[in-house]
Parts: structure tokens; C-alpha cells; sequence
């Protein structure tokens, strides 16, 4: 059964800061629908305005333009946590593409894809799954089943309330300062204790940091916050 519903038109969002990269991205849509597939329309507006918009389903975000980058999709994904993304960033960069499917992306395409691949891609989400270069999935895999070292002589490490309350608030992608100001500690009081939880977990860096305490349960429970 096809997942495009009554296969009906369905609206994309476009999140880009130059207009001319937006104009680039709306001929996308140029491109004819196939038979037996949904029109896609594209959607330009303010991010807010975007946002607000229950009918919208999917967003392209281009993160090559934007300047806050990845706390971009985190600002997404808590105001509309129901909407797909599908990010174009730049090439070669594993970090953001792990960091970006963290995020809630769905897709993952850079600079290279041409216009036809862009269209296959959020095509590709419409109907459900995850698009993304099969190099990259791999490694994406690999580093979420990746067990660091230090984690197997102490697979569930002691944390003290305030390490926890830190790390909760690095899963919500919060800057040093930012947790800094909510706990009403000095910055780098923080470093340290983002230091200590890297020692304790075996993690390089916070992305490992956060999916480490994701897969062994590290998170605060409703409750504990």
C-alpha cells in the first residue's frame, strides 16, 4: 500500500537564510510528479510562521546557509516534534550527520546532490524511511553500537545528582553557559563536570556522550527532573 495516502499534494517547507539558495531549492519542485505519486509543493514563509502550520509535514533545512546550524533542528523538533526533516549540509562532515539525525533529521544529503536527488530523497521520507549515503549509515551504526571501552569496566557508571542534571541538559543540546545559567553555577564549574562524565563514560565528545547515556539509561526519568 502506498504511503502517500490519497496521494493528494503535500506541503515542504523551505528553511534557508539567502533567497537565492531558496529560489534554487523551490525549482526543485519544477521537476513533473510521477504517476501514481503525491505532488510535492513547496512552502516559503519565516521559520515561526512555518511552524505554525499543522497542514505542514515536512521541512528541508538547509544548514549550509544557517547560522545557528544544528540548534536550528533542535528549535524544530521542540516547537513541532510531528514534523520530517530533510537536511542538506556540507559534505564530508560526520559529526553534523549524526548530530543532524539526533535532531530528528530524515534525510541527509550535501551540496553535491543534484536537483533530481534532492527530490528522490524527500520523496524517500514522504513514504517513510531514511535516506542518507550507505557509507554514512554505516558509520552512524557503527558509533551507536559502539560500546566505549571505558564503559566495559563499569557499564553503568556512578553519577552524582549534579552530573546528571548536567547531562540532561547536554541531551537537550544546552550550551555550558546555558546550563551554567539554569543550575546557577559558574561556567566552568560545568567543563568539569562535562570532563568527569566524559572520563566516567569513555566519550570523546558530547555527541558520544549523548548517545552513550541514551543507550545505558543515563537520562533523568520525569520524575527526577
Amino acid at each position: 500500500m502506498s504511503s502517500n495516502r490519497s496521494l493528494g499534494p503535500i506541503w515542504i517547507g523551505l528553511v534557508t537564510d539567502e533567497p537565492i539558495r531558496l529560489e534554487g531549492l523551490s525549482a526543485i519542485f519544477d521537476l513533473g510528479a510521477q504517476e501514481g505519486v503525491a505532488q510535492l509543493i513547496p512552502v516559503t514563509g519565516a521559520m515561526g510562521e512555518l511552524l505554525g502550520r499543522s497542514t505542514l509535514e515536512y521541512l528541508v533545512v538547509d544548514l549550509n546557509s544557517l547560522s545557528t546550524s544544528i540548534k536550528t533542528l533542535e528549535v524544530i523538533r521542540r516547537a513541532r516534534p510531528d514534523i520530517r526533516l530533510i537536511v542538506i549540509g556540507p559534505q564530508g562532515d560526520d559529526e553534523l550527520v549524526l548530530e543532524s539525525i539526533i535532531a530528528g533529521a530524515r534525510a541527509y544529503l550535501d551540496l553535491t546532490a543534484s536537483p533530481e536527488t534532492v527530490r528522490a530523497a524527500i520523496q524517500v521520507v514522504v513514504e517513510g524511511s531514511i535516506w542518507a549515503p550507505r557509507r554514512l549509515l554505516s558509520t552512524l551504526i557503527d558509533r551507536l553500537l559502539r560500546v566505549p571501552e571505558a564503559s566495559l569496566a563499569s557499564p553503568n557508571p556512578h553519577l552524582t545528582a549534579r552530573e546528571r542534571e548536567v547531562l540532561n541538559l547536554i541531551l537537550l543540546a544546552r550550551s555550558n553557559r546555558e546550563i551554567a545559567r539554569q543550575l546557577g553555577i559558574e561556567e566552568r564549574t560545568v567543563k568539569a563536570h562535562v570532563s568527569r562524565l566524559m572520563r566516567k563514560t569513555g566519550a570523546e565528545n558530547r555527541i558520544e556522550l549523548s548517545v552513550y547515556a541514551l543507550n545505558h539509561s543515563l537520562v533523568l526519568q520525569g520524575d527526577e527532573l
